[in-house]
């Protein structure tokens, strides 16, 4: 036993450990999406700066080769260092002859530098420059390394290439006399790009490091939301499975101070439980009042019975005697049972007939109406002079008059000489206010208290003669309630009592409401049932 046991406890840790790892799922889930999300918004901005960037080196290697070709296409033959060199400025041949430092460091005249976009061009350190004639020899180049020419077909050819980890920009460009409109040589710039390379190695790394802290802060920020959100959720099924454990507790969840839907949903989960709790018990009481009551007649019946076997048969008396009690105890039986469904009916109603609407008056003529033939010995007066003809309450139509008849019915039993029932209606404030008054034996301030409790009866015998259960006011108490009403008594002992019934009252506006939603449930409840 106490290895089973153990086990129990064992896949009860592990369920546990399995549904504790929702709130790092829900952070993967979160975290996952930010990862994908800065890394394709890093892409775009890479992307985008690189595209620039290189546009811009494209233009610098362009510019280059237009200032190179616009010296170049004045010459008819090809291209050799003879007729390359003269074609050039001043200051280009001072660049052959001395280098580009010494023109950089010493521009003294008009073809300064400065004033050369030429050489400007070609003594830019990012830059070098070849010029190529037709049969692949170098005619010019600025001293600081000369790049390859490589076979093309366009009249000019931008080639990116990576070289040692960095990327380089590769210009090839014909040169295409003005005068002949022939080919007389090639022209190659070769750009280091070395603000390209810096550029884009910055941005990396700092799309990097933010993108990281990023993804730190906001799965952090994740993990508290997430776990905001689970913590509730966790609470809920604790409860959920000690009340499953133990169906009688009262354990609910605590207030989460949230008014989000967390909070509603926990609100909704408590009433859930209260209606369960509530089911439990009025089953409990149920079995245990049905048993009680069903003692009696039962005892009695069995009791004649017995007699019947031991002797009542050869006596006709006895025997009609046992026969006449048998009957009425089983009359009271049946009558005790069906008051038992009923109030178990009238603790259901929200769920049997949420929008359900009665007009008062309407009600009131009829039951006082009924009332009045089944006891003609008894005047049952209505006054509804306050009353407004079309006031309208939240009840189902067969319960407002079930109330009545149990009020008046109450009032007929317990007359004494007077015999007559006064019904009256009229509205105070925003409700209906229904008293029912006899003129009978009265109530005892200690039995006002009691007399909705169910099966008492305030003189048992007397009860007991006029085929009372002492479930009347209890029926009456939880109908009454269901509705969202009151129900209270004033009684003065041997003058009579006052059964006081309010109801709120519904506008026209909310009554047509409730009746349209009446309508839907119908209809919805005959598809069920065709189904």
């Amino acid at each position: 036993m106490k290895t089973m046991s153990a086990d129990k406890k064992i896949k009860a840790i592990k369920k546990e450990t399995e549904h504790s790892s929702l709130i790092v799922r829900w952070v993967i889930i979160v975290a996952l999406t930010i990862v994908v999300s800065f890394t394709i918004f890093s892409i775009v901005i890479y992307s985008t700066v690189s595209q620039q960037s290189i546009s811009q080196q494209k233009e610098t290697s362009q510019k280059v080769v237009t200032n190179l070709d616009s010296r170049l296409n004045t010459i008819d033959s090809e291209l050799q260092i003879a007729n390359v060199v003269p074609a050039l400025s001043p200051s280009t041949r001072d660049v052959l002859k001395s280098g580009a430092n010494s023109v950089i460091r010493k521009p003294k005249d008009v073809s300064s530098a400065f004033s050369d976009d030429l050489l400007s061009s070609v003594t830019n350190p990012d830059v070098l420059v070849a010029v190529y004639n037709k049969h692949n020899e170098i005619v010019f180049s600025n001293g600081m390394g000369t790049p390859k020419l490589k076979k093309f077909k366009a009249d000019t050819k931008f080639q990116k290439q990576t070289v040692k980890g960095k990327q380089i920009l590769v210009t090839y460009s014909k040169v295409i006399s003005s005068r002949s409109g022939k080919v007389t040589g090639y022209i190659v710039v070769l750009n280091k790009m070395t603000y390209y390379n810096k550029l884009m190695h910055n941005l990396l790394i700092w799309m990097l490091v933010i993108s990281v802290a990023a993804i730190i802060i906001f799965t952090i920020i994740a993990f508290l939301v997430v776990r905001d959100v689970v913590d509730p959720i966790n609470q809920i099924s604790a409860v959920a499975r000690e009340v499953n454990n133990d169906p009688n507790s009262e354990v609910r969840i605590q207030d989460l101070h949230r008014h989000d839907e967390l909070e509603e949903l926990a609100e909704s989960f408590n009433s859930m439980l209260d209606r369960m709790q509530r089911y439990i018990v009025q089953q409990k009481e149920f079995v245990s009042d049905v048993s009680h009551e069903l003692r009696t007649p039962v005892a009695v019946i069995e009791g004649h019975l017995n007699m019947l076997k031991r002797w009542g048969k050869e006596d006709p008396e006895i025997l009609d005697e046992s026969i006449d009690a048998s009957i009425q105890e089983a009359d009271r039986m049946k009558h005790l049972i069906q008051e038992m469904l009923d109030l178990t009916r009238a603790e259901q109603i929200n769920v049997q007939y949420p929008n359900k609407t009665a007009v008062v008056s309407d009600i009131l003529r009829r039951v006082t109406g009924d009332m009045q033939m089944v006891h003609p010995d008894f005047n049952v007066q209505l006054d509804m002079e306050d009353l407004p003809e079309e006031t309208k309450i939240q009840i189902y139509q067969g319960h407002f008059e079930q109330l009545l008849v149990i009020l008046i019915d109450n009032g007929i039993k317990y007359s004494t000489d007077l015999k007559q029932i006064n019904v009256s209606a009229g509205l105070t404030q925003d409700k209906v206010r229904i008293i029912v008054q006899d003129f009978g034996e009265g109530i005892s301030q200690e039995d006002q208290d009691k007399i909705f409790n169910r099966f008492y009866r305030v003189d048992k015998a007397r009860t007991r003669e006029k085929g009372g259960n002492g479930l009347g006011l209890s029926i009456a108490q939880k109908l009454v309630t269901s509705y969202h009403g009151e129900i209270s008594v004033k009684s003065v002992l041997g003058q009579g009592s006052q059964f006081i019934m309010e109801f709120p009252v519904i506008s026209k506006k909310e009554a047509l409401r409730l009746e349209k939603l009446d309508q839907k449930q119908v209809h919805g409840d005959r598809n069920d049932t065709q189904m």
